[in-house]
């Protein structure tokens, strides 16, 4: 099997204009005193629709205007949009209103025509976003286009994570992320579930994926299930029950089928531990 690490590409020619945008945004979120709904709107406004950043709540109001468009223009402000887990009885009203902005950012986004699947752009907003937005965010954090979560707020992420394409995490019970995580493309994880005779009966649960975990294509991991360092969840399994450390589990539900071959000596009988 052949060894593909990632290349290194030149910067575009239009890498500054990036980079200043991007300082900007930063710059905003370290001021205490920025309204962050103000900011988001800005950001999407200049993005979608700049002839109307110079006169946005004008143009809202502006019979002449077709209605889509107004209706459009408006939702660029968080305030004047509702995301679902504002509908969750659980949901942390002060906490889930500072990150809402930053989220309808993220989102709205990568479904610009600057975002998408602008890779290097999108990487470095949604780095600068989720340091914000998560309960802890570690360096190096990478997402891809179309990562989505529950609260955000209650999420907790170890240096070195790489999130791909459309992934959930639904972090509404807790999700811990230790370092070096790999979560692939249409993968989710959960941290809540629902009782099988009322849906309204939810149970949260804090689900951890340890130190090097692998979460690999259209993979699911339920809720409350730790995955233990360098175990690995493979393609379209679902994760009910724990992972042992190295191990690698597949299928529905997910069962070991093999040990890493660079586990240590006796790791295939060792049990999973959660983590602090």
């Amino acid at each position: 099997m052949a060894f593909l690490p990632l290349r290194k590409l030149p910067d575009r020619p239009i890498s500054p204009l990036f980079d200043k945008w991007l300082a900007a945004i930063e710059t905003a979120l370290a001021d205490e005193s920025t309204d962050r709904n103000e900011m988001c709107r800005k950001a999407l406004c200049d993005i979608a629709y700049p002839q109307y950043a110079a006169n946005w709540e004008k143009a809202i109001e502006d019979e002449s205007i077709p209605i889509p468009t107004r209706m459009a223009l408006a939702s660029l402000d968080p305030r004047n949009i509702t995301l679902e887990p504002e509908y969750y009885a659980e949901c942390d009203d002060e906490k889930f209103q500072r990150v809402k902005p930053l989220l309808w950012l993220w989102y709205s986004f990568d479904r610009t025509a600057m975002g998408g699947q602008n890779v290097d752009l999108g990487v470095k907003l949604r780095r600068i976003l989720a340091r914000k937005i998560f309960k802890r965010c570690g360096k190096n954090f990478k997402a891809f286009q179309h990562v989505e979560f529950s609260f955000g707020y209650n999420m907790e992420v170890g240096d070195d994570v790489v999130i791909h394409r459309h992934v959930l995490l639904d972090d509404r019970g807790g999700i811990v992320l230790g370092d070096r995580v790999s979560v692939s493309d249409y993968a989710n994880v959960y941290s809540h579930t629902h009782s099988i005779v009322d849906q309204r009966d939810v149970t949260n649960a804090v689900t951890t994926l340890g130190d090097g975990v692998r979460i690999t294509y259209h993979a699911s991991v339920l809720a409350g299930v730790n995955v233990c360092e360098e175990g690995m969840v493979g393609a379209l399994a679902v994760a009910t029950k724990d992972v042992r450390p190295y191990h690698v589990n597949v299928g529905i539900p997910a069962k070991s089928v093999r040990v890493k071959p660079n586990a240590p000596t006796g790791t295939d009988n060792v049990t999973c531990v959660r983590p602090r």
